[in-house]
């Protein structure tokens, strides 16, 4: 019922600022359920010949799981820098925080016709490119394999391929994104790394996007 309530309210919200986000599609849940959560918006808005990344934060409460809602048309270069913004500011809020409240991305899962989110509160992300001693694993966009090296792979192997090298010391495994990929892109990349690399993402606490 909760989530009957929020898509009735996300469309009542989106009728009064004649606004919409499309969300990203997969076809499967990592998680189902997020209680006690506000809104975070990032909406496609279109000036001119200009896409612009336009955040609404207006019910965000700091104490809460966030769930951001975000148009998957948008590139990464425009969305990372606001997801950005809203991460610092409820990190430096030390008066309302709560230790426990999670940061989510949302998405449609189209199998199961529902809403399921995706954890991202303890990245940190840098738009820049990692440092040579960083072992980096490229995701480019519209590419379905990972570039390691000169070596094209697939996300269910990285860990393989990773594992099989043998390292006179053992490299920081790091993610590169494309910065031009789709948010949708992005999103499904991150599904199937959660699903086949590690179960615990924040174990890679840090991702580039450059």
């Amino acid at each position: 019922m909760k989530y009957i309530t929020l898509i009735i309210v996300f469309l009542l919200f989106s009728c009064e600022e004649k606004k919409d986000v499309l969300l990203p599609k997969s076809n499967i849940s990592i998680v189902k359920d997020v209680q006690d959560h506000s809104p975070v918006y990032i909406f496609l808005k279109v000036e001119g010949k200009d896409t612009i990344a336009d955040l609404n934060r207006k019910s965000a409460i700091i104490s809460t799981n966030w769930i951001f809602n975000i148009d998957k048309r948008l590139p990464l270069k425009l969305v990372i820098p606001e997801v950005i913004k809203m991460q610092e500011k409820k990190r430096a809020d030390s008066a309302h925080k709560n230790e426990n409240a999670q940061n989510y991305y949302s998405y449609a899962d189209s199998i199961g016709k529902n809403l399921a989110f995706l954890s991202f509160t303890k990245v940190y992300y840098k738009t820049e490119k990692p440092n040579k001693e960083n072992f980096v694993f490229y995701f480019r966009k519209g590419k379905e394999h990972v570039l390691m090296g000169n070596k094209e792979i697939k996300i269910t192997e990285i860990l393989q391929h990773f594992y099989s090298i043998k390292f006179e010391k053992v490299p920081d495994l790091v993610f590169l994104f494309d910065k031009n990929m789709s948010y949708e892109e992005y999103i499904q990349d991150k599904i199937l790394l959660q699903k086949y690399v590690t179960y615990n993402l924040d174990k890679l606490p840090v991702e580039f996007i450059f």
